[in-house]
């Protein structure tokens, strides 16, 4: 007999996730969940699935989070999924804590949720900040150095910084953002040889009015609207190229995020909007 879970879609800045709280429905094959749901014209249409559960037996954590790709691949990390998950676990009564400790693959995030009384005393999660922890600029396993600052897809070269959020990222300048044919760029430089585990790839741009217009082709993703583990490292890389100072706002196609890397802790500090879109119930593939 085939079973039926219940899910949730949201979004933070227009990158979607289907959510399922595994503490009700057991999903035995993620992968296989994720790649079927994630197909916009047979399933249900999003970037990946998103189970949220209880956190390892000896970790200090709340809950926790697994990201799985819409190719079936499994994530590390995700900045937009993981201020969902403080919107979707307050507002559903399943904690009354307004800071979350969340387990990851990339280690335990602090999520701070920001309040707004929407009328009839009822609190709604407005906003979320997500400690990101320390970004990473060396890590073999995610980057080959020997490779250097540049790679080459389709004849054309570009120049690239390497910041790890936990999961690998490859931040791009360049002087032509909403022109630039990211799927052609990115698709090739996300399975580029300096990256053993695939990456993330960025294509940023410094606007005359400060922010940083940034365009997104993700591993197992292809071109997705957000990514928070992305906006905070295109913030990273332009601060250590002396573009911006160590506050950014990240103008993404799904909407703006604010990035801080703090000067005290080091850490990275995302702040942006969390938002359901529908609810349903679907079938185990």
């Amino acid at each position: 007999m085939v079973k039926s879970v219940k899910f949730t879609k949201m979004h933070g800045a227009g990158n979607d996730y289907i959510y399922v709280d595994t503490q009700k429905y057991a999903i035995p094959d993620p992968s296989k969940a994720a790649i079927a749901w994630s197909k916009y014209h047979t399933g249900i249409g999003s970037d990946g699935l998103v189970l949220i559960g209880k956190p390892d037996e000896g970790v200090e954590a709340d809950f926790s989070m697994r990201i799985f790709n819409a190719d079936g691949s499994e994530a590390m990390m995700c900045g937009n999924a993981s201020r969902c998950i403080g919107k979707y676990l307050y507002e559903k009564g399943l904690t009354s804590k307004t800071s979350i400790r969340l387990q990851t693959l990339s280690g335990v995030k602090i999520l701070k949720l920001h309040l707004t009384d929407e009328g009839h005393n009822i609190n709604k999660v407005e906003s979320v900040t997500v400690d990101m922890l320390q970004p990473v600029f060396h890590n073999e396993k995610q980057y080959d150095e020997k490779a250097g600052d540049t790679l080459t897809a389709d004849f054309r070269t570009f120049r690239g910084t390497f910041v790890s959020m936990g999961n690998p990222h490859f931040v791009c300048f360049v002087d032509d953002i909403e022109t630039l044919d990211i799927a052609r760029y990115g698709s090739i430089m996300e399975r580029d040889a300096a990256f053993p585990e695939r990456c993330n790839i960025e294509f940023a741009q410094l606007m005359a009015d400060g922010t940083i217009r940034t365009r997104v082709w993700e591993r197992g993703s292809g071109i997705t609207m957000a990514c928070g583990t992305g906006a905070c490292a295109t913030a990273v890389a332009a601060a250590l190229t002396d573009r911006k100072g160590r506050t950014s706002d990240i103008a993404m196609d799904g909407g703006t995020l604010h990035i801080e890397w703090n000067e005290q802790d080091g850490h990275v500090y995302m702040t942006g909007p969390a938002a359901f879109a529908f609810e349903g119930e679907v079938k185990l593939p």
